[in-house]
């Protein structure tokens, strides 16, 4: 099972050479969150507007504090913890000024959940490339990883937002080890 779990969330060559940033001490990161699709929604606007929804059904204005969370955890929670776990597994740091950028586009988030009795892990999937920082357009590299797990060791993971940015963290992991 682990071996499977493993194997799931290997970072795939699409085109180019993985090894450009071997010889790089600084890189950029910017995330992209177009055209994602969240759990059985293939929309993440028809996912926020029926959480939301539900949430207001059960509690007036809860709703709307999840949906306001929901947005600012990308910024706030899940880009951090990529970018941590990310730095220190490749030994480089993060600068606006850096010679490539490393765009993380996320395609795909399962929230997973946590009732208790019953949990499921968080999990996303994305693709990501390497450019040059002057010229964006030009690719030098591109990526896909699948499947990234996220969950806490002990399960006490009962916060949406707690899950998935655990699932950005070993997203950060595994790029920076693969890249390395």
């Amino acid at each position: 099972f682990i071996s499977l779990q493993v194997n799931a969330q290997k970072v795939k060559t699409v085109n180019g050479n993985p090894d450009i940033l071997k010889s790089e001490s600084t890189i950029n990161i910017e995330f992209i969150y177009d055209n994602l699709s969240v759990g059985k929604y293939k929309n993440e606007q028809d996912y926020i507007k029926a959480k939301t929804e539900e949430y207001n059904k059960k509690e007036p204005g809860k709703g709307d504090t999840w949906a306001a969370s929901w947005v600012r955890d990308k910024e706030a929670r899940f880009e951090p913890k990529f970018l941590e776990l990310f730095t220190i597994n490749s030994g480089m740091t993060v600068s606006k000024d850096a010679k490539y950028t490393l765009v993380f586009k996320t395609t795909s988030i399962e929230p997973g959940y946590n009732i208790g009795i019953s949990r499921k892990n968080a999990e996303i999937d994305a693709e990501f490339w390497i450019a040059e920082t002057a010229n964006r357009d030009n690719k030098v590299a591109t990526f896909t990883i699948s499947n990234v797990p996220g969950g806490t060791a002990f399960g006490y993971d009962f916060d949406t937002g707690l899950r998935i940015s655990e699932a950005y963290a070993n997203s950060g992991k595994r790029i920076a080890k693969f890249l390395k």
